[in-house]
């Protein structure tokens, strides 16, 4: 069996209050860059649906720059190393690898003819370095500020200029090469601090974005501002990087959200990309509209057209914190149980629209680490750290205490079968009886049992566990369905999906992969290596018979084509 990657849904830049962010730009106008851990992210202005994730930094990736000609980005990271890696090839092959400071790097700008390279940061005996970018060869000194250096820049056509700007509030310009200290200068406009400036194409015009929640436009020959956007009040409305781009003018929020802004209504951004910036823990399907959604460590709830890749925030009052577990509801509903100890309810104000929380709130008692939902009984079942509650829409049925710690739940809504998975290495079985769990059976595992889920025919129940190995049970008497060990992930197994068809099974590790598993030739399987790169992952749904969604702690989603065989 072959596959492929049809689409990466990406994830928002990693921000940080008070931090300004980068946003590199492809010289050709097509593509905008940016960072979120290890990862540097490559998207589709136009498009931004369409986007490619480069992860071969060892640590976390500060900024990446194109080079003028487009043939090359350079990326530096916080240890202080830069890549210059090429942008035709789809592996990025690396073309060199230089230690220019000590320290993480904040900024990175290129000469116009992509010869010369700038790099700035919190370097430990020097704040920035110029070098040639061929051969690593020092050009110049960048010294004369007291604090480590923000932000970069190479003036475009000879005589070449540098300009940097500093944590200790002035900018300083360097001529060369070789490049030496001219001068300083000291620069102020917002009510809050600059945290990022860019020029438009015809040079005439400047966009500045700041911490006082707003961006600018100023005309350079008057130095009046001529255009704000209000970006909102709340403090993730804080905007710490902006990009002029074309005709395209965009900001980054303190929440990571990118806005399109349009200069005919400043208060309205023409468009928002919306989606994730913390690690993703849970994955739930609507699988009549294909709708997915995924959920964060940070509590952000993320609602995704598969169609279109345009990602949408659940509104209102939700967990705060991590989300643990996720299902579809009834009419279009989310249920959610995250950290706070509660159960929550997000439904659409109207058909077709995102869910928002409501107020409904379920307090459990104790830390739930899964759910699971029946859409046609509304039956839910938590598993908490001590119990096992069962609920009616919103209202607790029962509560079992038990003697393990629950790590997963899965429940089979025809035969009204439930699966828990323990840290005792045991799948423990259970009948609802009208509103209460009765103990049914045990089955035993060499690990802690990780995922579970029951086919959709009703005829197995999949379990997965920390000792890297799925099992297959026959539902009718919970028997081993096969013979063949399902054990070719190299470490704990996360996550396990049946397809619609319950013809295959997908599996996500901590190992990055994902294996997609034939039950009817148990001794078959395909491995996506790295379908996460440098990312556990955390969680799979089917679209149809022949399409996986996989998300991983890079906080992105990934949609896999899996052709049957």
């Amino acid at each position: 069996m072959s596959y492929s990657n049809k689409y990466t849904f990406a994830a928002l830049p990693r921000t940080q209050r008070g931090t300004p962010l980068v946003l590199g730009a492809d010289p050709k106008g097509k593509n905008f860059l940016y960072t979120n851990g290890n990862s540097v992210i490559i998207r589709d202005i136009e498009n931004p649906a369409i986007s490619d994730v480069y992860t071969e930094h060892s640590c976390q990736v500060n900024v990446a720059k194109y080079s003028p000609s487009g043939f090359y980005i350079a990326s530096g990271d916080a240890s202080g190393k830069v890549r210059i890696w090429d942008t035709v090839n789809k592996e990025h092959i690396l073309k060199n690898e230089f230690q220019p400071i000590g320290g993480p790097i904040k900024d990175i700008a290129w000469s116009a003819d992509s010869q010369r390279m700038v790099v700035v940061g919190e370097g430990r005996e020097k704040f920035g370095h110029v070098f040639m970018a061929e051969t690593g060869t020092s050009v110049g000194e960048i010294s004369g500020q007291s604090k480590p250096i923000n932000s970069v820049d190479f003036r475009p056509a000879r005589p070449f200029r540098i300009v940097t700007a500093s944590e200790d509030n002035t900018i300083a310009v360097f001529e060369g090469p070789p490049f030496k200290f001219k001068c300083t200068k000291q620069i102020g406009s917002h009510k809050g601090g600059v945290y990022g400036i860019s020029w438009s194409p015809d040079g005439k015009q400047l966009l500045s974005c700041s911490g006082d929640k707003t961006c600018a436009v100023w005309d350079i020959d008057t130095m009046q501002r001529s255009i704000t956007f209000n970006m909102g009040n709340a403090v993730e409305n804080q905007q710490v990087s902006c990009l002029w781009l074309g005709k395209h003018l965009i900001s980054v929020s303190l929440s990571g959200v990118i806005n399109y802004l349009d200069i005919e209504n400043p208060d309205k951004p023409l468009r928002v990309l919306m989606g994730h910036n913390k690690p993703i823990t849970c994955l739930a399907l609507e699988p009549t509209t294909k709708t997915v959604y995924t959920a964060s460590h940070d509590g952000c709830v993320t609602s995704w057209n598969t169609s279109t890749g345009e990602g949408r925030h659940i509104g209102g009052t939700g967990h705060g914190n991590q989300v643990n577990g996720m299902s579809v509801g009834k009419n279009g509903s989310l249920l959610t149980c995250g950290i706070d100890d509660s159960l929550r309810l997000a439904v659409p104000a109207n058909e077709g629209e995102a869910p928002t929380y409501t107020e409904s709130v379920v307090t459990l008692g104790s830390q739930p680490r899964a759910m699971d939902h029946v859409i046609e009984d509304d039956l839910t079942v938590v598993v908490t750290v001590k119990e096992l509650i069962v609920l009616m829409g919103n209202t607790k049925q029962s509560t079992l205490p038990v003697s393990y710690e629950p790590t997963c739940v899965a429940i089979d809504p025809k035969l009204k079968h439930i699966a828990v998975g323990g840290g005792n290495s045991r799948v423990h079985i259970y009948s609802l009886d009208k509103r209460s769990l009765l103990p049914r059976s045990e089955l035993t595992h060499l690990g802690t049992v990780t995922s579970l889920a029951y086919s959709p025919n009703s005829r197995y129940l999949v379990a997965a566990d920390a000792n890297r190995k799925l099992i297959l049970y026959d539902v009718e008497g919970y028997t081993l369905a096969h013979n063949k060990e399902w054990g070719f992930h190299t470490a704990r197994v996360n996550c396990v999906a049946w397809s619609p068809d319950s013809k295959r099974v997908a599996s996500g590790s901590l190992d990055t992969s994902v294996i997609i598993w034939s039950v009817d030739t148990p001794a078959k399987h395909t491995v996506i290596k790295n379908a996460h790169p440098q990312s556990q992952i955390t969680g799979l749904a089917w679209l149809d018979d022949e399409s996986v969604v996989s998300v991983g702690q890079d906080g992105n989603t990934r949609v896999w084509n899996v052709p049957k065989a």
